[in-house]
């Protein structure tokens, strides 16, 4: 059974570089407190590295 990881968005992504934007939406997320599970896999480590700033990744 593969992990998974529930990541939900604390911070806001105003201020943040368009990179920054585009890497939490591609996450799925919009609001703050909003959260989503994803497959735990190298690519989307990636993503939450880039923005864990703005994360809270839980496994679940």
């Amino acid at each position: 059974m593969s992990k998974k990881l529930e990541i939900t968005l604390t911070r806001s992504v105003i201020g943040g570089t368009e990179a920054q934007k585009k890497t939490v939406q591609a996450l799925g997320l919009k609001k703050i407190r909003q959260s989503v599970v994803h497959e735990d896999t190298p690519a989307l480590r990636g993503m939450v590295d880039k923005v864990s700033h703005l994360l809270t990744v839980k496994e679940v």
